[in-house]
């Protein structure tokens, strides 16, 4: 068993997403594909969860708005 990857950001932490992020059908309440956040938009590290299969950390992050969304590390940069 693999020890789970340190994350690089942290709860309450400032972050920008560095690429668009799409709904990927886990926002049913917005069609599939939809921009939820546009590259550049700043949020909010709200929680950190671990993706099991990929032994990475993901991040629900609060944008405006109150969306929260979960990303990997590769779409986030310290805002």
């Amino acid at each position: 068993m693999f020890e789970p990857r340190q994350p690089q950001y942290a709860w309450g932490q400032k972050v920008s997403c560095i690429t668009d992020i799409y709904n990927d059908g886990s926002h049913p309440e917005r069609p599939d594909d939809e921009l939820l956040a546009p590259a550049g938009t700043s949020g909010e590290v709200v929680n950190i969860g671990h993706h099991t299969e990929s032994n990475t950390p993901i991040y629900l992050v609060e944008f405006p708005g109150g969306l929260v969304v979960g990303c990997f590390e590769e779409e986030l940069a310290v805002a």
